[in-house]
């Protein structure tokens, strides 16, 4: 085995991958907005909003959708609140 075909062995197995993103805290306000795992979550200050895309960023890195859905810093979703009691009718 030469030295070139060792060092690439070497470096693959040390190698990590990490999934999980680190993101800065955005919230530099007080009083601070509620953290992205708690029940208010959605109550945080907008940082962009995107109509015409149909989502927006909020402070504490919650990404809501008009669909009512939500991506998470965590990379966890909620899923849209469909509500069960909504009937059509014509006139």
């Amino acid at each position: 085995m030469n030295d070139d075909s060792r060092r690439a062995s070497d470096t693959t197995a040390h190698t990590q991958v990490i999934t999980e993103r680190k993101n800065p805290p955005m919230c530099q306000h007080q009083p601070p907005c509620p953290s992205a795992d708690s029940a208010d979550r959605e109550s945080a200050r907008l940082v962009a909003h995107h109509p015409e895309q149909g989502w927006s960023l909020l402070c504490n890195g919650v990404v809501l959708f008009e669909d009512t859905g939500e991506l998470l810093p965590d990379g966890r979703i909620i899923a849209p609140q469909r509500s069960g009691g909504v009937t059509l009718t014509s006139a």
